[in-house]
């Protein structure tokens, strides 16, 4: 199984990372120790989590997900020697320092681990100066509690500054950009934010990889919308580009064989910096698809015409 350095860290990954979004929230304990196991199984390493995870639904609070893993872990403790655990910290409560520290301990708590081995600033707080955000991440590294460092939803702008702060205060230097990025949302990456992250070396690890499911060839009309809570959120992938993408899948699947999902990760897993994909399965059967994109290696050919099909429009325009 192919492995890729995040950045400058010493972490090595799988290039699919596992979402721990559905844990706890769509896939019971049950449902999420399968995929886990199924996970590990396949040649997986990297799994992805976050403490807001899943206060969104009615009755929860947050570290549903990091409570069911940290279950996973606890029944099968030789597991955690063949995985690393991401986590996140700032969507709920923001990234000053006194909150940093305790939510990073009531992570380790509910995960049952010692270290984490990679801790992300979940989404930017510019309330915040960064030398108090990152300084606070830094000692959490000199703690022993965190391995290695990234940064989630953070501008091209935002990047830079992070990285000079870091480099001026000798902190631990964030390694990892998680961000939105898929064959139909080129433009969340592309341009200078990934210039950003490949000039400083960061591994760039995509969320939204199968685009909400679109690229799993699951909606393809109207009424298809109707299959899935998840509908409306791709129902502008219909219009323009998405269907383009689809039959382009479509073709690589028919010379291939490999499911759709498999062939859109390995084109994201196929561009300029990116170290893993992230995607989410509340069930073995959809983690099979996920799986086969670890062993997929697209021509390139196959990666033009995907190329092509997927292009923005002031792209496929000029």
């Amino acid at each position: 199984m192919e492995k890729r350095r995040i950045g400058s860290s010493d972490l090595e990954v799988a290039p699919l990372a596992l979402g721990g979004n559905v844990f706890g929230w769509t896939a019971d304990a049950k449902s999420s120790f399968a995929v886990l196991d199924a996970f590990v199984d396949g040649g997986g390493t990297m799994i992805d989590t976050a403490d807001v995870y899943s206060a969104w639904v009615a009755g929860h609070h947050g570290g549903e997900s990091e409570t069911v893993i940290g279950q996973w872990l606890e029944h099968d403790p030789p597991k955690r020697a063949k995985v690393e655990i991401a986590t996140k910290v700032g969507f709920m409560t923001g990234l000053a320092p006194e909150t940093i520290a305790p939510a990073c301990d009531e992570s380790l708590r509910r995960l049952g681990i010692e270290t984490i081995d990679l801790y992300y600033h979940h989404k930017d707080d510019p309330s915040v100066p960064l030398a108090d955000s990152l300084g606070a991440m830094d000692a959490l590294v000199k703690a022993g509690k965190v391995r290695a460092i990234g940064l989630s939803q953070y501008s091209a702008e935002r990047v830079e500054e992070a990285m000079l702060v870091a480099d001026e205060n000798g902190f631990a230097r964030p390694c990892a950009l998680q961000t939105w990025y898929n064959l139909v949302d080129r433009e969340k990456l592309e341009g200078p934010l990934r210039d950003a992250a490949l000039a400083n070396g960061l591994g760039i690890i995509p969320f939204y990889g199968l685009a909400n499911g679109f690229l799993t060839g699951k909606y393809r009309t109207q009424k298809d919308l109707a299959k899935s809570t998840r509908g409306d959120r791709v129902k502008s992938y219909l219009e323009g580009r998405g269907l383009r993408v689809l039959q382009a899948l479509d073709q690589v699947h028919a010379e291939t064989g490999a499911p759709l999902a498999a062939i859109a990760i390995a084109w994201t897993n196929a561009q300029p910096g990116i170290t893993a994909t992230l995607a989410s399965a509340t069930s073995v059967r959809q983690l099979d698809e996920l799986i086969a994109a670890m062993n997929l290696t697209l021509t390139p050919d196959q990666i033009a015409r995907l190329d092509e099909a997927s292009a923005p429009a002031e792209a496929a325009a000029a």
